[in-house]
């Protein structure tokens, strides 16, 4: 018997405050077929989630109100949110990165403007 989540496109989150930036991962996501939604705040994202139900979320690191780090620290804690695999997308420094990835126990981080590593992680993380 076939998993019907399987059969179906993978579905990803970005919550990220850059209009633009959400815009244009939304594209290349999409363009690698998968369904992708977008979140532009921290604030409000656990229901985002809920109500999206991602198999994978990018969530930036630094955004108004309520940054990612905090965000993943609050999806962990969560009953509803604590098994969806979450990826820091950031512009930071990877030492920042990888020190945030520990810190938070997300499953890793992709650095913002390098689009090949964008779609090569984003088929990894969904593994």
């Amino acid at each position: 018997m076939n998993d019907q989540k399987d059969d179906q496109k993978k579905t990803i989150l970005v919550i990220d405050d850059d209009e633009k930036l959400l815009m244009a991962t939304r594209e290349i996501l999409e363009g690698e077929g998968y369904t992708v939604f977008t979140h532009r705040q921290g604030l409000g994202s656990c229901a985002a989630i809920n109500l999206v139900r991602p198999d994978l979320v990018l969530l930036d690191i630094n955004m108004p109100g309520l940054s990612g780090d905090r965000l993943a620290a609050m999806l962990g804690a969560f009953e509803f949110t604590k098994n969806v695999p979450v990826v820091f997308y950031s512009s930071n420094d990877e030492d920042i990165l990888r020190r945030a990835v520990s810190a938070h126990k997300v499953k890793g981080y992709i650095s913002k403007g390098d689009l090949a590593d964008l779609r090569r992680k984003v088929r990894h993380y969904l593994k």
